[in-house]
């Protein structure tokens, strides 16, 4: 999906209910611009790639799956790690 406008994957999860996992600042930028402008989506949850591991994503994004419904992420970005 990296050839996919942030704008379109968004509203793309927003129409799936699904919170978008990215590690891309442009999309953290797009998911903002949207907070702040009363703009609906699903939800981000945003890790900047130096300062968490893949195995720490995989098992902070469990914890978030198991802990809650996608429903609860709506117009929230998260940030991992939890930790």
């Amino acid at each position: 999906m990296s050839t996919v406008a942030d704008p379109l994957l968004l509203d793309r999860a927003t129409e799936l209910g699904r919170v978008l996992f990215t590690q891309d600042d442009d999309l953290l930028r797009e998911a903002r611009f949207r907070q702040q402008s009363g703009i609906r989506f699903a939800g981000v949850i945003y890790a900047h790639q130096l300062n968490v591991t893949v195995g720490e994503c995989i098992e902070d994004l469990e914890i978030v799956a198991g802990a809650s419904e996608p429903a609860e992420g709506i117009n929230r970005v998260e940030y991992l790690p939890l930790k």
